[in-house]
């Protein structure tokens, strides 16, 4: 059967939660992701999921977790973390257009004031048309699911510095532990 993007999202999360546990490292999590998005079917979808233990609620499990972490996905358009995901995402999207606008009204303005009369007003050229391709874009984004999809690419992106520094972290620690090593009596020291 076909999968839907609901049976994806799924998958994707439930894939976040094996990182976060540690059952899985970075590459293989962005790795699975990817065909997890790319999935057509269940079938594929499965595959990703087999070799790691199902989710167990918090309250049956036997053990106590860590913290609690709020979660958008699953939840309404009130869940939490959602609200600052979908701002955001409209920011992103509008506030160019706001920029824009005010900057081509104000012109607008001084050169009506200059003039001393009140011109043609151009600047609808340059807002309906722009503002019309947005709001087919925000409804689109927003029934698509945009906010949370960039949400998600945005916490991958995170982790991924976040492991690369731990590596870095690492690797210092490493070579600050190694003791130096005392030159070979064997070899002829020069004068």
């Amino acid at each position: 059967m076909r999968a839907a993007d609901a049976d994806r999202e799924t998958v994707a999360e439930r894939l976040r939660v094996a990182l976060n546990e540690g059952r899985l490292d970075l590459h293989e999590y962005d790795e699975r992701l990817q065909r997890a998005y790319a999935a057509r079917t269940y079938g594929e979808l499965d595959v990703l999921l087999t070799d790691l233990p199902p989710v167990t609620p918090a309250q049956r499990s036997a053990l106590a977790p860590a913290a609690e972490v709020p979660v958008a996905s699953g939840g309404g358009p009130d869940a939490v973390g959602m609200r600052g995901s979908t701002a955001r995402w409209l920011a992103e999207v509008w506030l160019p257009y706001l920029r824009v606008v005010a900057i081509v009204v104000t012109i607008w303005a001084v050169t009506s004031l200059l003039s001393t009369e009140l011109l043609y007003f151009w600047p609808i050229w340059v807002a309906g048309p722009w503002g019309a391709v947005l709001v087919v874009r925000t409804v689109a984004g927003l029934t698509g699911g945009e906010p949370r999809r960039q949400a998600r690419e945005r916490e991958r992106r995170r982790q991924r510095k976040r492991a690369k520094r731990e590596r870095r972290r690492e690797l210092r620690a490493a070579e600050s532990d190694d003791p130096p090593q005392p030159p070979d009596p064997r070899t002829p020291r020069r004068s």
